[in-house]
């Protein structure tokens, strides 16, 4: 990381962003060509969780190459000044890599879903085994991420 004074390599406070953000850019490459999409994600152990319709072109392109790479912001504030060349941004991300793995059996759909669901609301859900076998679940396990914060102190 070029500006190491904003390098974020706690994992208290990793955990802390990923546990406040409400979605997860994941970015995919189809033979090449780029393609990002906002999820609802989960996450538990280094392991990022979501959940997807059956069929479509982010299941496709992870069929084909499950190498990914993901990105998390919070506590966003344009930070504005008289002088147009010192406008900035306050701000936490986190970019990182992975591969994503599909999940097959029910009992491993079911946990991930509830991992998924804690992140946006507490307590226990109760998951229709039908809606589960017709909802594709699949993790990336995070082979590294980096956080940069700025304005933050």
């Amino acid at each position: 990381m070029r500006r190491k004074e904003k390098e974020i390599i706690e994992d208290e406070i990793l955990n802390e962003i990923i546990g406040g953000a409400k979605v997860c850019r994941l970015g995919l490459s189809d033979e090449g060509v780029p393609y990002i999409v906002p999820l609802c994600f989960g996450y538990n152990e280094k392991t990022l969780f979501f959940h997807s319709a059956t069929e479509g072109n982010k299941i496709e392109i992870i069929k084909k190459n499950p190498s990914v790479c993901f990105e998390f912001d919070r506590n966003i504030e344009l930070v504005q000044s008289d002088n147009p060349c010192n406008w900035g941004m306050k701000y936490q991300s986190i970019i990182g890599h992975g591969k994503a793995i599909f999940i097959d059996t029910l009992q491993e759909k079911k946990e991930a879903l509830q991992i998924i669901m804690s992140q946006y609301a507490e307590g226990n859900f109760s998951l229709q085994d039908l809606a589960i076998s017709r909802t594709t679940v699949f993790k990336v396990i995070i082979e590294k991420m980096t956080g940069k914060q700025s304005g933050m102190q």
